[in-house]
């Protein structure tokens, strides 16, 4: 991979179907960056999301940069129903948040952040959520500089530990 690098130049495009060998290797890069702060994860091989369906959905957009033809950040964003009690019928949903490790604390994730949001606000979808373990420090820090502020914390308990 290149080492020189201007966030600036970079920008984001939507992904294609062409795209899914190396969005499913980003997908592994987050599998493996996650692991430690879920031991409930089942052994690899295993997938969190359909890619596939998500390029190809009106509901969503997928999202990479790329660099020197490498698809080097990716992320997307779709519209989800909120609970009936919500205020908002509808939000956006970030996930597949992915920067590679070459190119991590240069500012891809708030390009991405910025497009995805952009997407949501096209689509008049101004309630915008997503989930992030609770150890993960750098990725919490990352979204705090995007906005973004805590809101409820999921707890499990699992009889059988």
């Amino acid at each position: 991979m290149s080492t020189h690098l201007s966030p600036a130049s970079l920008r984001p495009r939507s992904a294609t179907l062409d795209d899914l060998p190396a969005l499913k290797e980003c997908e592994q890069g987050i599998i493996a960056a996650e692991r430690p702060y879920d031991h409930t994860l089942k052994p690899d091989p295993i997938s969190y999301y359909d890619l596939g369906e998500r390029v190809r959905s009106e509901d969503a957009e997928v999202a990479v940069i790329e660099l020197d033809g490498a698809i080097i950040a990716t992320g997307y964003a779709e519209k989800r129903a909120s609970k009936p009690y919500i205020a908002s019928d509808n939000h956006a949903f970030l996930g597949f948040m992915f920067v590679h490790p070459d190119h991590r604390g240069k500012g891809l994730n708030h390009i991405l952040t910025d497009y995805l949001l952009d997407w949501a606000r096209m689509r008049d979808l101004t309630e915008i959520r997503l989930t992030v373990y609770s150890g993960n420090d750098p990725a919490i820090r990352a979204y705090e500089k995007a906005g973004f502020n805590p809101y409820i914390t999921e707890m499990r308990l699992n009889l059988d530990e």
